[in-house]
């Protein structure tokens, strides 16, 4: 018992002393010992790592979950330790909402089958989301917080250790200033000593833990390249998909805008064209074969005479080889020696150039 209140008597000596040291610094009425120029330095460089990866983690985070709530609630689950539920993102979203109406139009309508080519490549992109979250969660954000959360944790435990060794150290100083008697003098020289050496011990503790700061930034660095390779997959994934959308797409009739502006501006009532429920949208070859295995395009093509036919919708021409078509229009068609089976040469006055056939129907 007598050990242990000697010891507290003890530390709270020394705890009043760096008080009294701290404060009599901050009125300007004692000496401070200054770091060297190259520790200082190591420092600034640490605390400027620190706030910026701070920074940068943070808008990482806001990037990759723009919802604060949402935000919030994994911060929750994951300091909680269980699993964060699983959740569609705006993408997948979006997706489920495009099928759901297309079927509610009608898969073998031009519209809803559209719908529904464009809700699955939006849930192709959703999924493409959810790799690179998870990726830069795992090789970008994971270090980043470890950082912050381990190494920087330890520099600032040694910083203030060191603050508490150089308080010691101007103390003892002092004491030694104020020291009159040989006796008093010998023991604060001693004391000087003890002081000196551990303020010495911990700074080379300390500055070794602040040089491991460049580590710290050639990790990041791997780290920011991870993040860069997999910010470009996600974004060559998502024009791979819309690249492929846009391709099935550019074959389907674009005649809905034309025909609602006209129904507006001519009050006429125009029937919008379907597309049997067997078809499908991918290009303006898919599912040509049975149309050009009808009867009427199969003799067409072996008297190699023309016929007149009715266009069913919108055709913007790919290239000046082709001729561009407007719904309800009629046009005289031939067969051409060697030209592909799924076209045929289309002629309106004195314009001329190949067609797609599956946007015609032969007239008698």
């Amino acid at each position: 018992m007598d050990f242990n209140v000697k010891r507290l008597a003890a530390d709270a000596g020394t705890f009043l002393s760096r008080a009294v040291q701290f404060t009599e610094e901050k009125l300007g009425q004692a000496e401070k010992t200054e770091l060297d120029a190259h520790l200082e330095k190591l420092l600034i460089r640490a605390e400027s790592t620190k706030q910026w990866t701070e920074k940068i983690m943070k808008q990482t985070e806001v990037l990759l979950q723009p919802n604060p709530n949402v935000r919030l609630e994994e911060f929750v689950y994951e300091k909680l330790e269980k699993k964060v539920p699983t959740r569609m993102n705006n993408h997948e979203l979006l997706g489920q909402s495009m099928i759901e109406s297309g079927n509610e139009f009608g898969p073998g309508t031009a519209y809803g089958n559209a719908l529904i080519k464009c809700g699955e490549t939006e849930k192709q992109i959703g999924g493409a989301e959810r790799e690179f979250i998870q990726s830069a969660a795992i090789n970008f954000l994971t270090p980043f917080r470890n950082f912050l959360e381990g190494d920087f944790k330890t520099i600032l435990k040694e910083r203030k250790l060191l603050q508490v060794k150089r308080l010691d150290l101007d103390a003892a100083k002092t004491r030694l200033k104020k020291a009159r008697m040989a006796d008093a003098r010998a023991a604060a020289e001693q004391e000087l000593k003890m002081t000196q050496s551990e303020f010495d011990r911990q700074a080379e503790i300390t500055r070794l833990l602040l040089e491991g700061v460049s580590s710290t930034h050639a990790h990041h660095l791997r780290c920011l390249n991870d993040f860069v390779e997999a910010e470009t997959t996600y974004y060559a994934q998502c024009y791979h998909y819309m690249v492929d959308l846009q391709k099935q797409l550019g074959s389907f009739p674009t005649s809905f805008s034309n025909n609602n502006q006209s129904s507006v501006s001519g009050g006429a009532s125009i029937s919008v064209p379907t597309i049997p429920m067997s078809a499908s949208l991918p290009s303006v070859s898919a599912g040509r074969s049975s149309s050009s295995a009808s009867g009427g395009f199969s003799e067409l093509r072996s008297s190699n005479g023309s016929r007149k036919a009715r266009v069913l919708y919108d055709y913007d021409a790919g290239n000046s080889s082709e001729l561009s078509l407007l719904a309800d229009e009629v046009i005289v068609v031939s067969s051409v020696p060697g030209m592909d089976s799924d076209w045929l040469m289309g002629e309106r006055g004195s314009q001329k150039g190949k067609v797609p056939i599956t946007y015609l129907e032969l007239l008698n």
